[in-house]
């Protein structure tokens, strides 16, 4: 690749921006972070990961938060990377050469998880329902900002609701190209 390119990935639990994530580095030969994977390796519990953070008094802390923030944002200025994370777009929208937001409904999220992690529907939209309103409640306490405005701030939308993890690479690659990001 001629250009050292930072590009940065979100979108809401179940959405498919890590599983994109992923792909799209390894298409483009980039590297790959996800702040997601670096937060819950913080936890001891298997399932349920990021929530087990949330509920502890060091998910909450503002502290542990800049440390995540500081790290992605030294990986943005390194460049040739894919970085996968809710508030991605948000904290490193100046760092960055191409921001995508990924949704797709609730319950198209839930069935995602539901089959992901082997639980019953009613079980995941209950975690995502408590994960989104934690991160949305203490995000907004801790940066006054809304993660789910992000899609704001994108230079791409998708809605991944009917589409393979293959076609939402192909969007971004030709929204890339678009804008002369990409040959």
């Amino acid at each position: 690749m001629d250009r050292n390119l930072t590009i940065v990935i979100s979108g809401p639990p179940g959405s498919g921006s890590s599983k994109a994530s992923l792909a799209l580095a390894k298409r483009l030969g980039l590297n790959y972070f996800s702040t997601g994977d670096l937060f819950k390796s913080y936890s001891k519990e298997r399932k349920n990961r990021a929530l087990d953070i949330w509920n502890s008094n060091f998910g909450k802390n503002r502290e542990f938060h800049k440390e995540l923030d500081n790290y992605q944002k030294e990986k943005a200025k390194k460049g040739n990377i894919v970085i996968c994370g809710k508030l991605s777009i948000f904290l490193l929208k100046d760092l960055v050469d191409f921001k995508v937001w990924i949704e797709s409904p609730l319950k198209v999220r839930a069935r995602r998880i539901a089959k992901r992690e082997d639980i019953p529907m009613i079980k995941a939209i209950d975690q995502i329902k408590k994960r989104e309103n934690i991160e949305r409640r203490e995000w907004k306490r801790m940066y006054d900002f809304d993660y789910f405005d992000s899609k704001n701030l994108a230079d791409l939308v998708i809605d991944s609701s009917e589409k393979s993890i293959e076609e939402i690479v192909e969007e971004i690659l030709e929204s890339m190209k678009n804008k002369g990001l990409i040959p």
